[in-house]
């Protein structure tokens, strides 16, 4: 009984944390005719997103990583820690954009229908989607920031690769910018791979030690914000 009330309070808690910031709102735009790189194009792209904080703050995007969504910026450990009053990202002075990328959460994606004649796509094609998102939808023209996390962070390479005049600051995080060997795998869209290998580091170690796992996001920014 003393832990079902400890878990219960311990939980409410969290919840009136996270609740510190203003409601998520979540919202849909299509996209017609949307070309991928491979020349492919598909009728009606949906993109699904959540914001966070009024239009007129200051907008940065956060990215998720691969089996995530948006809203999973909206646990307690981040949002929590990020979005309330006085936090790095104070959501009554920010606009918070969490998108879901192509074949995540409710955007477009391979198993709505079309499985294996879904149009092949890569990281160009989601960031490329997300600034269409960001400029043509959202009526926004430059960001403070741009985060992610895992392949987010793999994102937000490509973001200040193919925009890098459209935000202030780049925070990629769980990624590194360098090639990957590429063996038999799955594509992003799903379909098989049979890839040659790619480019390998031979000038490292193989018994080198892996580098530390980064630090938290939430930790990341709130250095990032102290430094500003």
């Amino acid at each position: 009984m003393k832990t079902s009330a400890l878990l219960a309070l311990v939980f409410g808690a969290a919840m009136i944390r996270a609740a510190d910031y203003p409601a998520p709102v979540e919202g849909d735009w299509v996209v017609r005719d949307f070309r991928f790189h491979t020349g492919e194009t598909l009728p009606e792209m949906r993109l699904h997103y959540t914001t966070v904080g009024a239009r007129s703050g200051e907008p940065v995007l956060l990215l998720h990583g691969t089996n995530g969504t948006g809203r999973a910026f909206l646990r307690p450990d981040f949002g929590g820690e990020l979005f309330g009053p006085g936090q790095p990202l104070d959501a009554a002075t920010h606009f918070i954009i969490l998108p879901d990328a192509i074949g995540a959460g409710k955007s477009s994606k391979p198993s709505d229908g079309l499985r294996t004649r879904f149009p092949q796509y890569n990281y160009d094609d989601m960031v490329q989607a997300q600034y269409r998102l960001l400029t043509e939808h959202l009526g926004v023209r430059h960001l403070q920031l741009v985060l992610g996390t895992s392949m987010g962070g793999m994102l937000t390479w490509v973001w200040g690769e193919k925009y890098p005049d459209f935000m202030d600051a780049l925070v990629p995080t769980a990624a590194m910018p360098t090639a990957m060997e590429r063996t038999p795998s799955t594509q992003l869209d799903g379909r098989s791979s049979q890839s040659s290998p790619g480019p390998r580091n031979t000038s490292a170690s193989s018994n080198a030690s892996p580098p530390p796992w980064p630090p938290s996001p939430s930790l990341i920014v709130m250095s990032w914000a102290a430094s500003q």
